[in-house]
């Protein structure tokens, strides 16, 4: 077969087209013999991540039918063997790693294989095969050394996909990019049972199942999502490298504190974080320990850019005021810290050895400051880092003091569009500039919304370091090299119905030594209407407000 790499990461992973695969033979291993598998058990597609300079982790996970509510996929009650291999070239001609794995019922015929002794900064293909079946293939590549004087990276990344707003058309528009390195930081899945969270005009999917509670309710929602072609898409294209926010749990749960009351959440935590473990392309380093998960971690892109992965969920402390957007004292205690202080301390200690020309910190909740009132009262999200200022300045000041050269967070949770300049002093708008915030909206999470004209929010008027604004679904396309960094703002106009069209909404260039944001390019849809309220609309969620 004549395949292009476009042929093979797009419509073969869009497909699900594991039949059509098998055409390709496993030249450097024996077939194993047919088990007592029914049918296709690689419908979940294939995915590759924590990219390092002689590895990777590649990933898929067995089921036959993906939506069975133990959550076990419809598999046999056996280890079933799933052989691996890795090629230099995408038909598989140039062989050049090759093993066997084992699939069990205990870690839901989930297989990660971490591969070592491989040629830093080269793409590599991979697939599967389990009962005569051969999964679709993915494409990742190795880190350049940490020493290594890399011209560019194209980095896309992205958050926030229930399922039930809409299809993940933004997700195959980011594959057909083809980046080199894809983050993803938190939202994967949504915890919500069908009926519990809907956008105006209703659903235009359902998840099945109930509200995830148990470890077989979380490993069918993941299957349930896994499913879909163009989340596969987009796994296949490139390595990921993921963080969690609160949905992968519940909304807006902290470190041992859920949104509700609840006797049972410490069990749930452990199984979401199971789950979480199982379902995404980690290092065995991130294997659960009951309620305790090792998620936040470095990689490093040779010279050019090093990615602090943030988790600012598992050691916070509560929300200050009961959550909400709230003038509220506890915002501003020194004591309290959205981190904990061993992840701080890592991060300022990372900070002081960095010798990076970038240093992007991927994380989930908005850093800057975003207060909703032009009133002399300061009110702010408590879910955000505004809702633990102490701790924010913190990490701004640590960076300020270790001479980063370029610092960049990297930020989703928000379900819209931002860009913005992270100051020393908010209360001064005089005060220097230190650094920058991009944020990606949603794959699909509160519907289809809306353009915004100008691109501006009404809050920007007394934050004037607030400077881009849109309320479409979409993610952010970057471009780092040695002088700039160069962040595509890429949209679609709706996600209610399939097959949107994208478009880059806007773009802004990040400078070497210029911390700040420079607009280099302003394309709104023809028609945009603009918005004139701080809410993302009406959706109806449990104890759930969504915000800008």
């Amino acid at each position: 077969m004549a395949l292009s790499r476009r042929t093979v990461i797009l419509g073969g992973a869009a497909a699900g087209a594991a039949t059509a695969a098998t055409t390709w033979p496993l030249a450097a291993l024996a077939a194993p013999v047919r088990g007592p598998l029914h049918s296709d058990p690689f419908t979940l597609g294939v995915a590759s991540g924590d990219p390092e300079p002689d590895g990777f982790v590649i990933w898929t996970r067995l089921a036959v039918d993906p939506l069975a509510e133990d959550g076990l996929g419809g598999m046999p009650s056996r280890a079933v063997a799933v052989d691996w291999e890795v090629a230099h070239d995408e038909r598989f001609h140039r062989v050049i790693a090759v093993g066997r794995a084992s699939a069990w019922a205990e870690t839901g015929y989930t297989v990660h294989v971490v591969l070592h002794d491989l040629e830093p900064a080269r793409e590599y293909f991979y697939r599967f095969r389990a009962d005569g079946y051969l999964s679709p293939a993915g494409r990742t590549r190795t880190a350049p050394q940490p020493w290594a004087d890399v011209t560019s990276l194209a980095m896309s990344f992205a958050s926030c996909a229930q399922f039930e707003h809409g299809y993940f058309t933004a997700y195959r528009h980011l594959a057909a990019d083809e980046p080199e390195l894809v983050l993803h930081l938190g939202d994967y899945q949504y915890e919500y049972a069908a009926g519990q969270y809907v956008i105006p005009g209703g659903n235009p999917r359902n998840h099945e199942g109930p509200e995830t509670v148990t470890l077989a309710n979380y490993r069918q929602r993941y299957a349930q999502y896994k499913a879909d072609p163009d989340l596969q898409a987009a796994h296949a294209v490139a390595p990921w490298v993921v963080v969690f926010d609160d949905h992968e749990v519940e909304n807006n749960w902290a470190d041992e504190v859920p949104e509700r009351p609840d006797p049972n959440f410490l069990a749930r935590r452990a199984a979401a974080f199971q789950a979480y473990y199982e379902n995404m392309p980690l290092r065995r380093s991130s294997i659960p320990r009951g309620i305790d998960m090792q998620l936040y971690r470095r990689l490093r892109w040779g010279r050019l850019a090093t990615f602090h992965m943030l988790d600012t969920r598992q050691y916070r402390d509560d929300q200050g005021c009961g959550d909400g957007y709230k003038d509220c004292p506890a915002a501003l205690d020194p004591a309290r810290s959205i981190t904990g202080a061993e992840q701080e301390e890592w991060l300022l200690e990372g900070f002081r050895r960095s010798t990076a020309r970038w240093d992007l910190l991927g994380q989930q909740v908005f850093f800057g400051q975003r207060d909703s009132s032009s009133g002399p009262q300061r009110v702010v999200s408590m879910d955000a880092w505004d809702g633990y200022a102490a701790s924010r300045d913190r990490i701004t000041r640590g960076w300020v003091e270790a001479g980063v050269r370029n610092p960049v967070v990297l930020t989703g949770d928000v379900h819209t569009h931002w860009a913005d300049e992270l100051k020393l002093d908010y209360a001064d708008p005089t005060s220097p500039t230190v650094g920058a915030e991009l944020v990606c909206s949603s794959i699909t999470s509160t519907g289809d919304g809306t353009d915004v004209a100008g691109g501006r929010h009404p809050w920007a008027a007394w934050n004037p370091h607030l400077r881009f604004y849109n309320n479409q679904r979409g993610y952010v396309r970057t471009t780092l090299t040695p002088e700039t960094v160069t962040a595509d703002f890429r949209v679609v106009p709706y996600v209610t119905r399939p097959d949107a069209p994208v478009h880059t909404r806007a773009t802004f260039v990040i400078e070497d030594r210029v911390p700040g944001l420079h607009q280099t390019a302003d394309n709104p849809t023809p028609g945009s209407v603009t918005a004139l309220h701080g809410d993302l609309g009406a959706a109806t969620v449990r104890q759930e407000t969504v915000r800008p």
